[in-house]
């Protein structure tokens, strides 16, 4: 009997289309949450064009490769194993975003049991049951899928997404500097700044980063 490996595919062609679909997935499952326990739509996307929810993109990559070869063990043993993974992944990336744009997109201070705002058992719960869906029924589909996807294509693609995503995320960086210079009074010095004021006002951006990124 041929036994299954143990190692997913981490080649850069397959690891970024996984980044890809976590990102659009992790933005739905995020909207979806939203509306259901909040009422309202949140743009939970990290870049202000298209629904790049870049935190998940980077989880999915990660749970794929630190989950695979427990893929086959049962789900009490695969929930704590995301448990601690997605607190630890989620924590570390609140800290890096903190570090690098001077705020984080979200605060669990008023959760119970949290850690230091960046974690909460709620949110590490439903890492927890996000794990045991996202390794056992969502990536094998996924995966699938970009076996099949034409290379020559899906590389083509590749380049043009990132090239793309480079351009977003110097957007994003520029709408929020922008932004909080709004904020302090500064006027749009040049058209750029008069585009960025008018595109991603604070009503957008406060949509996106849960009020965080002015604080």
């Amino acid at each position: 009997m041929k036994r299954s490996s143990t190692k997913p595919k981490v080649g850069f062609y397959n690891m970024f289309w996984l980044f890809i679909f976590g990102c659009v997935f992790g933005w739905i499952f995020e909207v979806i949450f939203s509306l259901l326990v909040h009422g309202v739509f949140i743009n939970h996307s990290a870049l202000v064009i298209g629904p790049f929810n870049v935190c998940y993109g980077i989880c999915a990559c990660a749970l794929t490769f630190l989950l695979y070869k427990y893929k086959d063990k049962g789900n009490i043993a695969l929930f704590f194993i995301s448990f601690f993974i997605g607190s630890a992944l989620e924590y570390i990336m609140s800290w890096g975003m903190e570090l690098v744009l001077g705020f984080s997109a979200w605060d669990y201070s008023d959760m119970f049991l949290n850690i230091n705002g960046r974690v909460c058992l709620v949110m590490s719960i439903l890492w927890g049951f996000l794990g045991i869906a996202w390794i056992k029924y969502i990536y094998p589909h996924i995966e699938k899928f970009i076996n099949k996807m034409n290379k020559d294509l899906g590389n083509k693609l590749i380049i043009i997404l990132i090239v793309f995503l480079i351009f977003d995320l110097i957007l994003t960086v520029t709408a929020v500097l922008r932004a909080k210079e709004y904020e302090r009074g500064i006027e749009p010095s040049n058209f750029y700044e008069r585009f960025l004021d008018n595109t991603f006002d604070k009503d957008y951006l406060y949509n996106m980063f849960n009020n965080s990124w002015s604080e």
